[in-house]
């Protein structure tokens, strides 16, 4: 069939696209991904066989700022704990002071305000929140007034400031371990860190080390390195992380858009036409 085959499309990066695969269907003409990270491929190998690439931004960013959301909300009220203990055997009232951390008139930095960062800061506008981003390109002026946003164009400022940091930004070689040591000694004690992008932006030993020590007061992360972790890893023996096996576009309604989105993208490349969502080599 190899012969035959003229478009792929990659659900969860399988199948794994590399030299021998391209080498092996000499009429591939598009490749389509199931979501926004085009960082499992090797786009300017890709594109060295003349084969086009599309992934899906409009189908994903709804769901993904939910679950960015979802985990802020879920840490600050501690939910997961809380679920655990009330359905514990042992269960019969609730400690005083098993507190959380309030959201109304908090600060959130945005680190990444692409279409999913914008989306996040419309349902943060909505929970009252002071909104800071940073972004390699500054929005323009209008959409930061419709969410209440203030550019940060240096990353420090934002960490120093924010209350919750969700992070939302593409995995390239600049942005593996983005937010490192230096990074969360600058956050406040007693601040979130939220990881809806990909695991390695984040320097996860780094990560024990600020959650062990009180550097930050606790993470939310719907995406670590690998994927899932060992499971002796001792993130997932912390109490002050939740952790999400990637849920960020796992909806009924999204998987839905996304094979439309990834569909409309390989009829245009095949039939010659402009391709919506196309990703070219940097």
């Amino acid at each position: 069939m190899s012969k035959k085959v003229q478009a792929m499309y990659l659900w969860w990066h399988k199948p794994v696209i590399d030299r021998e695969l391209l080498q092996s269907l000499p009429n591939l003409k598009v490749i389509a991904n199931s979501g926004v990270g085009m960082d499992h491929l090797d786009l300017k190998l890709v594109a060295s066989f003349g084969v086009k690439m599309a992934n899906a931004p409009h189908a994903v960013s709804s769901s993904t700022a939910d679950t960015g959301m979802a985990l802020l909300l879920a840490s600050a009220r501690r939910l997961v704990e809380g679920h655990h203990i009330a359905i514990s055997s042992g269960m019969e009232y609730s400690e005083a002071d098993f507190l959380g951390v309030e959201v109304t008139g908090a600060t959130l930095g945005i680190i990444g305000m692409g279409r999913i960062g914008y989306k996040i800061a419309l349902r943060a506008k909505a929970f009252e929140m002071k909104i800071l981003y940073h972004n390699r390109t500054r929005r323009k002026e209008q959409e930061e007034q419709d969410v209440g946003a203030t550019y940060c164009d240096n990353i420090d400022h934002l960490l120093q400031q924010a209350d919750f940091v969700m992070v939302v930004v593409s995995l390239t070689p600049q942005t593996s371990k983005l937010i490192g040591k230096r990074e969360m000694e600058l956050m406040k004690p007693t601040a979130t860190l939220i990881n809806i992008s990909r695991g390695a932006v984040i320097d996860q030993e780094a990560l024990v080390t600020a959650l062990q020590s009180g550097t930050i007061r606790a993470a939310a992360l719907d995406v670590t390195y690998p994927e899932p972790l060992p499971r002796d890893h001792t993130l997932l023996k912390l109490k002050n992380v939740i952790i999400t096996p990637h849920l960020g576009i796992k909806t009924d309604k999204a998987t839905y858009m996304i094979t439309e989105e990834a569909v409309e993208n390989i009829l245009a490349a095949l039939n010659g036409l402009p391709m919506p969502s196309e990703v070219l080599p940097s």
